[in-house]
């Protein structure tokens, strides 16, 4: 086990909780007058690694070194093109209910999506508020913190203490995360998932489409069920 931050999620955990309205101002991505423009985030240069970075389009370099200030929000808008979810995906998307329900819920789910980012310095990164339009029901809303820390130097914590540690790379063009090892957060420690029990393997590829538009696809594989759910959602900076 080893020892780091805690992380203390203060959200609703239930998937269909509607949400509350919080007073803060929202900007579309490069509208946002709240955008210290004199600071270049290089957090996630410095995980890609030079040539990496240097290998992705602008707009990508753009989207990744943007530093928020304190209480500015971000909005990418969009639309989810696909969500496939096989047999055990559904039933691994209903067990992550308890988690917050951070994995898709509907086989078949298309429909209008937002992403809002914002600058969290007391989780040490960045907060990610994804929403979901569902036909006749209340949006899905999924809440992640990907904190600037851990063996990767990066992690994704999801919510009741459970998280993954993260790689991030250039391929093709496109920015790739994809999980590393799965970890239950237990006040300062980290006490690893086996892999015999852990999930899957995830990737999420961020690929630029041009325009001002990118493709956001999310992979969850299993080394024996075979690919548990795939989404493809498509946004724009603005």
């Amino acid at each position: 086990m080893t020892a780091l931050p805690a992380f203390q999620p203060d959200w609703d955990s239930s998937p269909d909780a509607r949400p509350q309205e919080v007073a803060l101002p929202l900007f579309a991505a490069g509208q946002c007058p709240d955008l210290d423009t004199s600071v270049v985030d290089l957090r996630f240069r410095a995980l890609v690694g030079e040539a990496g970075w240097m290998r992705l389009p602008m707009a990508v370099q753009r989207r990744f070194s943007k530093r928020l200030a304190a209480g500015a929000v971000l909005i990418y808008a969009g639309e989810v093109l696909e969500t496939r979810l096989s047999r055990a995906g559904k039933v691994l998307s209903f067990l992550a209910r308890v988690l917050g329900a951070p994995l898709p819920l509907d086989d078949g789910m298309t429909g209008g999506a937002t992403v809002a980012v914002m600058e969290n310095a007391g989780l040490g990164g960045q907060s990610w508020t994804r929403t979901y339009a569902r036909a006749g029901r209340f949006p899905q809303v999924i809440h992640s913190a990907k904190c600037f820390s851990g063996p990767t130097g990066l992690e994704e914590h999801v919510g009741r203490g459970v998280g993954m540690s993260l790689s991030v790379v250039e391929e093709n063009g496109a920015l790739v995360f994809r999980s590393v090892r799965y970890f239950l957060a237990l006040g300062r420690w980290r006490i690893p998932v086996l892999r015999a029990i852990a999930p899957g393997d995830m990737e999420i590829v961020h690929k630029d489409e041009g325009g001002g538009a990118f493709l956001f696809t999310l992979t969850l594989s299993h080394r024996w069920f075979g690919t548990l759910i795939r989404q493809t959602a498509r946004f724009h900076d603005a």
